[in-house]
């Protein structure tokens, strides 16, 4: 005998209802969460089973805010799907000791809205994972990418790692916004911690030399190894006008010089305490 399909979920929506601790109880068992976590998840899938709309929408949310939550404590997405597939071998117990067609019809178009549900937490989970890498990376980026204020306007940007287009964007904006906040007029681009200088990392220091500019401040790149020194002139890249340097140490100097503050140099110290002795 075919069971009608609305007869059968009706069957099985009743089941559901009528069957809350044991569910609930079961659910737990099986998922391994909370169960004050579970039984407000149970409570909105009773309130959209027994609406006549079926809306579910404040189902999703309660799952939406389950993922990101369990993505943010580092929870594996199957975990966090299988919480919503448990629910159905919880209610196949149920529907099993009913015994009825329409319970076990019923089942069947029960388990495949459960699937959508735990489709959509796998889904909201990746979305949230994805953001948070994001955010991680942008925050990474940030702490890599420090601007520090060496003297009364001369600020640097010590450069450590790859030089790529987004890191490049970070150390333009944060130079400039250090600028302003300043009023520095002198900025060290160093370049000590960089492993290699190609054309592409060359045009990214460009950039940031050119934004500096507009902005009314000269800058110095330091931390011109030999190695790095040799790339530069067999690729053919052409700094122009812009002044380098071997060391922060030089191009602290030469910014010094250039903002009118005299330093003695160490020989010559030297010289002045002999003298002063003699």
């Amino acid at each position: 005998m075919t069971v009608p399909a609305e007869a059968a979920r009706r069957r099985i929506v009743d089941l559901f209802l009528s069957s809350e601790e044991r569910l609930l109880q079961r659910w737990t068992q099986v998922s391994g969460a909370s169960p004050d976590e579970l039984r407000d998840l149970y409570q909105a899938l009773r309130t959209a089973l027994g609406s006549e709309d079926g809306d579910f929408a404040d189902v999703r949310g309660l799952l939406a805010e389950l993922s990101r939550a369990r993505a943010r404590q580092g929870h594996t997405p199957s975990d966090t799907a299988r919480l919503v597939f448990s629910l159905k071998e919880a209610l196949y117990e149920v529907a099993e000791a009913d015994g009825g067609p329409e319970a076990l019809r019923g089942f069947v178009w029960f388990s495949r809205l459960v699937d959508d549900l735990g489709l959509f937490t796998f889904e909201t989970y990746s979305a949230a994972r994805e953001k948070i890498i994001l955010d991680q990376t942008e925050q990474l980026l940030e702490l890599s990418t420090p601007v520090v204020k060496l003297w009364e306007g001369i600020v640097a940007v010590p450069l450590v790692g790859t030089l790529d287009s987004a890191r490049t964007q970070v150390v333009m904006e944060k130079l400039l916004q250090t600028l302003v906040d300043t009023g520095s007029e002198h900025a060290v681009i160093d370049i000590t911690g960089v492993p290699a200088v190609d054309t592409q990392v060359a045009q990214h220091l460009l950039k940031t030399v050119v934004a500096a500019r507009l902005m009314g401040a000269e800058c110095v790149i330091s931390g011109i190894r030999p190695q790095i020194a040799h790339t530069i002139v067999t690729l053919g890249i052409e700094f122009g006008d812009i002044v380098t340097k071997a060391s922060l140490a030089d191009a602290l100097s030469y910014a010094l010089r250039r903002s009118g503050v005299e330093i003695a140099g160490a020989a010559k110290t030297r010289i002045a305490v002999r003298a002063e002795r003699a």
